[in-house]
Formats: structure tokens, C-alpha cells, sequence
């Protein structure tokens, strides 16, 4: 199945485009955190409805280091599940 970067041109396989959002566009990423249970979320929003989607890390809350070790896997993540709302709800 082929997909288009919902932030540039690039177009490709879907694994192609899942790993060229991680890879280009981490700036389009935010991070939260729960200040009652201390959990961190990772979160992206759909540039086509604002829709947000986001990723507990939990073991970012015993861990503090794990984020910046695991950053782009968790990146993966996160824009997988940008690309499931894609197809899903915008046909894309």
C-alpha cells in the first residue's frame, strides 16, 4: 500500500513513509506530562482535522533516561498511530 507524508511530499510504501516521519518530522511531536501520576505522553496531531493521538511512556516515570534512549522507537509509535487515524478516518 502506498502513502504520501501528510507533512511534505515524500511518498512511498507505508513502511517507507512510517519511517521517514520518525526519522524528518520529530518536531511536529509533543510531550505531556501527567503531573497526578507522573506519566510522560508522547503526542501528535493530525495536520488534516487536529485530531490528537498520544503514547504513554510509562517507564519513562521510574526511568527518566529511557525517553532519550528509546526516543525513535517511540516516535515510531506515535506516528503509527498518526497513519492508522490517516486510513482510517481520511482515507489516506
Amino acid at each position: 500500500m502506498s502513502s504520501t507524508c501528510p507533512y511534505c511530499d515524500f511518498h512511498g510504501p507505508r513502511t517507507s513513509v512510517h519511517t521517514h516521519l520518525a526519522a524528518t518530522h520529530s518536531d511536529v511531536l509533543g510531550w505531556e506530562v501527567d503531573e497526578r501520576f507522573g506519566h510522560t505522553a508522547c503526542v501528535v496531531t493530525c495536520p488534516l482535522c487536529g485530531a490528537s493521538h498520544s503514547q504513554v511512556v510509562r517507564k519513562a516515570r521510574k526511568n527518566p533516561g529511557f525517553i532519550q534512549e528509546y526516543e525513535y522507537e517511540i516516535r515510531l509509535v506515535v506516528f503509527d498511530l498518526l497513519l492508522y487515524h490517516l486510513q482510517g478516518e481520511h482515507n489516506r
